[in-house]
């Protein structure tokens, strides 16, 4: 409960100052960027998981801890953020990255990182690849993962 509480405070806090940087933005622009976090982090997952069958436990942290935080390094050093007439912060001009959306370079490097994961695995189920395709297809055998 302790480090729950913890944890709550500090992204109520980041909430907070990153609404107090961004309350004279586009909110169509802040819209876009919570998408390239969200299609960084989950797309490449959701994909390799369902279409590749080599897909293993070992390349989802790898989709969904480093296409975050490419995403948000990215984000940070971008003309959104620093630098630029525009950007949250006009005071640091240190953005190196060119884009004012991360999205472009964020997503593939995701799936490039999964991919790398997933061949440097020796992790491999064919049979529980098959389960888990007729499950995601049909729903059948839905039911047994349903616990009361």
């Amino acid at each position: 409960m302790r480090v729950a509480r913890i944890i709550a405070v500090v992204i109520s806090v980041s909430a907070i100052v990153g609404g107090t940087l961004a309350k004279n933005r586009n909110v169509a622009f802040l819209v876009a960027l919570a998408f390239a976090v969200a299609a960084s982090a989950n797309l490449p997952t959701i994909l390799y998981s369902l279409f590749w069958r080599r897909f293993n436990t070992a390349g989802a942290p790898w989709i969904i801890y480093g296409g975050l935080t490419v995403t948000i390094v990215l984000m940070v050093f971008s003309p959104a953020v620093l630098g630029a007439p525009a950007a949250m912060i006009k005071s640091v001009d240190s953005h190196w990255f060119p884009f004012a959306n991360p999205g472009l370079v964020s997503i593939p490097v995701s799936f490039a990182l999964g991919w790398l994961a997933t061949t440097l695995s020796s992790e491999r189920d064919d049979a529980k690849y098959a389960e888990l395709r007729v499950r995601s297809l049909t729903g059948t055998g839905a039911e047994k993962a349903v616990r009361y």
